[in-house]
């Protein structure tokens, strides 16, 4: 068993690196099409990764949606949706969100250690079945997909947000990359980009390679091997 779960970081941004505005309404950046193809991408891995700042701010489901996917997941004797995971050091989350009250995919919160305790209890008293796990302090996303590789998951999404995303590609810890470039400007300093400042192991001298370009309607699609 290889010691961490074949990674896969998916998002979409505007033309100049925004996955959203600064307004109290979700910024669309995707089309239908696009949607789909995330749908067809989830319902291949075992696990759906997002942090707690996302759980927060868009109340993802993180189900496979199409019904045909979710009954050929089942005829290959695995959930209709995959786990869903969040990582959180504060422990602030929301039992009543749709991270833990949609569907009936497994839940895993890989918590810092001091929020531990609170954060189970929580949980538990409000009748969700997800798991809390101590990831140390900070969380350390090595021993998160490690845990995570022993309960069999080999394909992971990672989905956001910026924090996620930085930490994740900072630490040379994603195999593959799906970035969907919508055709607009965001243009607003206050708004969270796709990644947030630092050294990062894909630089100018460690190109990555660009696997696909797929454009769908107005989106365009760029797939990138790490």
């Amino acid at each position: 068993m290889k010691d961490r779960p074949y990674v896969l970081l998916s998002c979409a941004m505007s033309v100049d690196g925004y996955i959203d505005d600064s307004s109290p309404e979700r910024l669309l950046l995707s089309n239908d099409e696009d949607f789909d193809r995330v749908d067809e991408v989830r319902a291949t891995c075992d696990a759906i990764l997002v942090g707690a700042g996302t759980v927060r701010r868009d109340d993802p489901r993180l189900l496979v949606r199409s019904q045909a996917r979710r009954r050929e997941r089942v005829a290959r004797g695995v959930p209709p949706s995959p786990a869903k995971v969040t990582l959180t050091t504060a422990g602030d989350l929301d039992p009543s969100s749709r991270f833990f009250a949609a569907g009936d995919a497994e839940k895993i919160v890989y918590a810092a250690s001091a929020a531990v305790g609170k954060l189970s209890a929580r949980l538990g008293e409000a009748g969700t079945d997800a798991e809390v796990v101590d990831a140390g302090d900070p969380v350390e996303l090595r021993r998160l997909l490690g845990d995570l590789a022993g309960r069999g998951v080999r394909r992971l999404m990672v989905e956001g947000g910026a924090s996620v995303h930085t930490r994740f590609l900072q630490e040379d810890l994603v195999d593959e990359l799906h970035l969907v470039i919508a055709p607009f400007f965001v243009g607003d300093s206050t708004a969270p980009r796709f990644v947030r400042d630092g050294g990062f192991p894909h630089d100018r001298r460690r190109r990555m390679d660009l696997a696909e370009v797929r454009k769908m309607g107005d989106v365009t699609l760029l797939r990138y091997l790490l």
